[in-house]
């Protein structure tokens, strides 16, 4: 853990690349929702969440457009399910963060 001796808030790194996770998980989720909604939508284009990671840390969602018409019930339903896994998932890690910064400072203060 390097740097927490000097400075409590050294990670907050964590704090962010735990975020950009949830913020993809929520865009992830938003198209996966806006395509089941446009299931009997003749000639719907599905959408995709495509994730890329960023650096130093983090992911961001890029949101294109299929080229041919048509659904994908179960990739949507599954995407629904790897969405809200991701957000619970970064969710859990900002938190842990956030109780080892509060018990840092208390340590420190």
């Amino acid at each position: 853990m390097h740097g927490i001796g000097n400075d409590p808030l050294a990670m907050l790194p964590v704090a962010a690349t735990s975020l950009s996770g949830m913020n993809a998980a929520q865009t992830a989720l938003s198209t996966a929702a806006h395509n089941l909604a446009n299931l009997q939508t003749e000639g719907f284009h599905r959408q995709r969440a495509e994730p890329s990671t960023q650096s130093p840390g983090g992911v961001s969602v890029h949101v294109t457009r299929a080229a041919e018409p048509g659904h994908g019930l179960e990739t949507d339903l599954v995407g629904l399910l790897q969405a809200k896994n991701a957000f619970l998932a970064n969710l859990a890690v900002f938190k842990a963060d956030d109780a080892m910064r509060g018990s840092l400072l208390d340590a420190v203060g």
